[in-house]
């Protein structure tokens, strides 16, 4: 349940001259500059380049540069706040949110729709948007437009159903009343491999329910975020409501640590490594501020020997390629039994060379995109070298693509075991190990072997169990640590998740009107 108590007056210091535009008179909004010279085929309407705070386009002091990884082509400057940008943004949302919080929820609920329309007019120019700055395929990024748009959707809806309670209490004569209340500025810090997804995810919510955002984006790709802050001013949401301060990764430490511990800001949202997610939660305990993560996963991919082979490759294709194995749901350990193992490794590995082609994601037979910096290459390939060097076989890839330096062929590894790198530590890229087991419960101690898991998935016939609601049940005596759930992978298409919580995967109430 989300309840505000917070009895401080709704006044913070308005924003310092310096920052609140430059010769521009009061009440007049900035003008918007775009990224100068955008690469051919970006729109140059959604290409912005500087800070979005208080409803006017900011620059900074410095700018930073952002490149296509597929390329290595420099894709514009943007303006890299540091802490002076990132209180300023804080307080336009503070002062946001004590007008914001009183607007009707219908009112809330036309403004967010209105953004998802403007979203959906646009979805193409957004998807080469993300395209250009992340490097995934563009029918991909197409997906995922329409998957970040439909949040917008979603909580739109949602707005308008936020209700409270009446509770029967011990004493007959009493009753307690609920009611649920906006908690004030999110600090929103959103991860380079969903760059438009991840943001909507929390700020649909966030903005439903009554409270404002800040949104630090990931260093890789600030282009969406501020594209998304482009179609906000469009839809009318109010100034302060949605506010944006890229940077570089030189800054991501001080800004992280100014947004965690900046007494105006109530909650703090993070998607991203579980070593970031720990930095973060040590400044926040400061002020015990409400947290929700999304952080590290090593999601296992368990076959049986009762398991349809090519169904099992089909789903181990989807759940561990999508976006160069870049997810933090993919999957990163196939334990695959030993009546069916030979046969698995055979067809997985056919299917590997015969349906993945590595390329520009702008191509359109393209299926896998490049990495998104050379040291994600590098941990690929560190993780191979020691998985061969004690004793797995590459059946197929194993080394960096002729493309270029951000570009890894998609690899399966076999004879792979609990020993080596990549069987307890996530790769975050195109490799499929693949280990060997015997029994159930031998799988399930290699699956929970890891302190985190976020996801999981299993392959088997209907003697291992049945379907729910198109799902496989969880093994029932299989203990599932760090919120493992057993499933398919595949797009997410729902839109009430909550993160799985109680182990370094994450905490909850990750995406909800009452987190």
């Amino acid at each position: 349940m989300a309840t505000c108590l917070r009895l401080r007056s709704c006044r913070a210091p308005r924003l310092p001259p310096a920052l609140a535009g430059r010769g521009l008179r009061p009440g007049c909004p900035a003008q918007p500059r775009r990224s100068a010279g955008g690469p051919a085929g970006l729109s140059a309407a959604l290409l912005r380049s500087e800070s979005f705070v208080g409803g006017r386009w900011l620059p900074a002091a410095a700018a930073f540069p952002v490149h296509d990884p597929a390329s290595g082509a420099q894709l514009g400057l943007v303006a890299d706040c540091g802490v002076p940008e990132t209180r300023a943004a804080v307080r336009a949302a503070y002062e946001a949110f004590c007008s914001w919080r009183g607007v009707s929820a219908k009112e809330r609920s036309s403004l967010l729709r209105k953004w998802y329309d403007l979203m959906m007019q646009n979805k193409d120019d957004l998807a080469k948007i993300i395209t250009a700055e992340s490097g995934k395929p563009l029918k991909e990024a197409q997906g995922e437009v329409a998957y970040s748009a439909l949040f917008l959707e979603w909580f739109s809806e949602e707005a308008r159903r936020v209700y409270g309670d009446v509770i029967y209490t011990p004493a007959k004569e009493k009753r307690a009343l609920v009611l649920k209340q906006p908690l004030g500025v999110a600090a929103v810090i959103t991860p380079w491999n969903f760059p438009s997804a991840m943001i909507t995810r929390k700020v649909g919510a966030a903005l439903a329910a009554g409270c404002t955002v800040v949104v630090k984006p990931a260093e890789h790709t600030p282009f969406s975020a501020l594209a998304l802050a482009e179609l906000a001013d469009q839809a009318a949401i109010p100034p302060g409501v949605y506010n944006v301060i890229p940077c570089s990764r030189a800054k991501a430490k001080e800004v992280g640590e100014a947004l965690c511990t900046d007494p105006l800001v109530s909650k703090i949202s993070f998607t991203g490594s579980t070593a970031t997610g720990k930095i973060l939660l040590h400044h926040a305990a400061g002020s015990v501020k409400r947290v929700s993560m999304e952080l590290g996963g090593h999601a296992p991919f368990i076959v049986f020997d009762s398991a349809n082979v090519d169904q099992a490759v089909a789903g181990a294709m989807a759940s561990k390629f999508r976006n160069s194995g870049q997810t933090c749901v993919c999957s990163n350990r196939f334990l695959v039994q030993r009546g069916i193992h030979d046969s698995f490794v055979k067809k997985f590995a056919e299917a590997i060379k015969t349906n993945l082609r590595v390329g520009n994601g702008f191509e359109e037979r393209t299926t896998q995109g490049p990495l998104i910096d050379e040291k994600a290459v590098e941990k690929v390939e560190k993780h191979v070298n020691d998985a061969v060097s004690k004793g797995a076989t590459v059946v197929t890839g194993g080394k960096r693509h002729q493309l270029g330096k951000n570009f890894f062929e998609p690899t399966l590894l076999s004879n792979v075991t609990r020993d080596m790198l990549c069987s307890h530590e996530e790769t975050f890229g195109p490799l499929a190990p693949v280990i060997k087991f015997d029994t159930e419960e031998e799988a399930v101690a290699i699956a929970n072997a890891a302190d985190v898991g976020l996801a999981g998935s299993r392959r088997a016939g209907t003697a291992c169990g049945r379907r729910v609601g198109g799902q496989r049940r969880p093994m029932p005596h299989a203990p599932a640590r760090g919120g493992k759930t057993c499933r398919d992978m595949c797009l997410r298409s729902s839109l009430c998740l909550q993160s799985p919580g109680g182990s370094p995967a994450g905490t909850r109430h990750f995406t909800s009107l009452t987190g």
